[in-house]
């Protein structure tokens, strides 16, 4: 059965102009949301770490930042916009000392509650919600009058308001003007982690260097391959965000077209849909969710290497060196 889809008029805003919310983190989401809360007319400050870089942006934008223990004080939903790494250090050290019965804590992704990293008293309601778009997305069309799509959940509902709550925060960001689903924290987490791995990250990273290397190891420019191989992917994208994989077929030359029915299943061929089975597997398992923990523990090695190595790849060279010389 299709999820239901909840928009602006079916949802009442006054639970959350009622609260008075404080977003803990001002980077990728965190920002976006408060800038929309507020102008939305929620009540909103801002809650950083002492050293955070990110306090001077707050403060430019003209929120007040307070520290932890004030700004919980004075709040009734804490939202938790941090990186998920620091995530649960920072709500056990730091948060969960100071969380009074009936506040609300409200995630922007369901990873941390999810695998058990962060464990909130059960007096306390805990929500998400979750746009499903980068914070500048989430920002830029709630000032075109529009807004992005929005999942939310409800893992605990102390106070009988969880649900409630949720949804006027999900209209107060500008997901209302789109659409609103339900879902639970493990299915927003699962799902987020393998489509980030299979196809918007890994998989579609790993699939243009793949290719690029194809083109330049039988003897072709560097320049064309990172054309064909690279820069055009955004054209193809956004025909497939608009118009879906039909719509963006009716929208191809013939001769592409061609290409897509007769070859794309060879490049993802049985092998490949194997390979994303163990990935969700992994996913599922909280194999992956403990060694990208691991990894951060312990500075960051593989990562840092990873993209250390892929700067120097020529395909990141050819990038660099086509947008000083041309005019995109």
């Amino acid at each position: 059965m299709p999820k239901p889809i909840l928009r602006d008029s079916d949802i009442d805003l006054q639970p959350i102009l009622s609260r008075k919310v404080v977003v803990i983190g001002y980077g990728n989401q965190g920002k976006p949301h408060a800038l929309n809360l507020r102008d939305s007319g929620v009540a909103v400050r801002i809650g950083v770490r002492p050293e955070s870089r990110k306090r001077e942006d707050a403060l430019a934008d003209g929120f007040e930042v307070l520290p932890f223990a004030e700004a919980l004080a004075w709040a009734d939903l804490i939202m938790l916009a941090m990186p998920d790494e620091v995530m649960a250090d920072v709500y056990k050290k730091s948060l969960a000392p100071q969380l009074r019965a009936g506040q609300a804590i409200g995630f922007v992704h369901g990873l941390v509650i999810h695998e058990g990293w962060v464990l909130p008293k059960p007096d306390l309601d805990v929500l998400m919600v979750a746009p499903k778009a980068q914070g500048r997305g989430v920002r830029n069309k709630y000032l075109a009058g529009s807004g992005v799509p929005g999942l939310y959940a409800v893992h605990q509902n102390a106070t009988g308001h969880a649900e409630t709550i949720a949804l006027a925060y999900a209209k107060a960001i500008g997901c209302g003007r789109v659409g609103v689903m339900p879902t639970t924290f493990a299915e927003e987490a699962i799902c987020d982690l393998f489509s980030e791995q299979a196809v918007l990250c890994g998989g579609l990273t790993s699939l243009i260097k793949a290719a690029f290397d194809t083109l330049v190891e039988r003897g072709f420019s560097a320049e064309v391959a990172y054309f064909e191989c690279l820069y055009e992917v955004k054209l193809i994208a956004d025909l497939l965000h608009e118009q879906g994989i039909t719509g963006m077929r009716n929208g191809i030359s013939s001769t592409a077209l061609y290409g897509d029915i007769s070859q794309g299943e060879r490049v993802i061929d049985g092998h490949v849909r194997e390979t994303m089975r163990q990935v969700l597997d992994e996913i599922i398992s909280g194999k992956f969710s403990e060694a990208m923990r691991q990894e951060f523990a312990h500075g960051k090695p593989h990562i840092r290497q990873a993209v250390s190595r892929d700067e120097q790849h020529l395909i990141e060279q050819t990038h660099r060196d086509l947008r000083q010389r041309l005019t995109f």
